[in-house]
């Protein structure tokens, strides 16, 4: 009876942590740990937590590269990252990655921007994308390309008015 009391606390906390938006194994840990609970018990709530598949960190990158990918578009490199930070293991994180192109991500987080920026000259118009692009973790040769593309795309509808 008393095991059970012994995890009956973190269980519940660990629960409610999830609750708000769905958790890494390691975000769950150092949560846990946060707490004040000893390592044995933490094992214990990770076991019951995978066991009912409320953590897997391979659904937990799949959901966050696919949010960040449809919301706010950033480079593999930055996706990677963040994920890192999570607590998620490379080899998880390469394998969902996989099916995503940084050409097409760049794309994709420039689009919403382009009518705001559409009417500067070209040189502010390349340092905006360039930055913006940058900050988003991509590299160089995507932000030429990308930017190539949109100024290519501005020339032409400037030409055909």
């Amino acid at each position: 009876m008393n095991n059970i009391n012994s995890i009956k606390l973190p269980l519940n906390l660990a629960i409610k942590y999830l609750s708000y938006q769905p958790r890494t194994v390691y975000e769950m840990q150092e949560y846990i740990k946060k707490k004040g609970f000893s390592e044995d018990i933490i094992k214990r709530i990770i076991g019951i937590l995978l066991e009912q598949d409320y953590l897997n960190d391979k659904n937990f990158a799949a959901l966050f590269i696919e949010s960040k990918a449809k919301n706010k578009p950033k480079s593999k490199f930055a996706l990677q990252y963040e994920l890192k930070k999570k607590g998620i293991n490379p080899s998880i994180t390469d394998a969902v990655l996989e099916q995503y192109d940084d050409q097409d991500l760049a794309l994709k987080a420039v689009r919403p921007k382009i009518r705001m920026w559409q009417n500067l000259d070209d040189e502010k118009f390349k340092k905006k994308m360039m930055n913006f692009l940058r900050y988003r973790g991509f590299n160089y040769e995507i932000c030429l390309s990308t930017l190539n593309f949109f100024l290519e795309s501005k020339h032409n509808k400037r030409g055909l008015k």
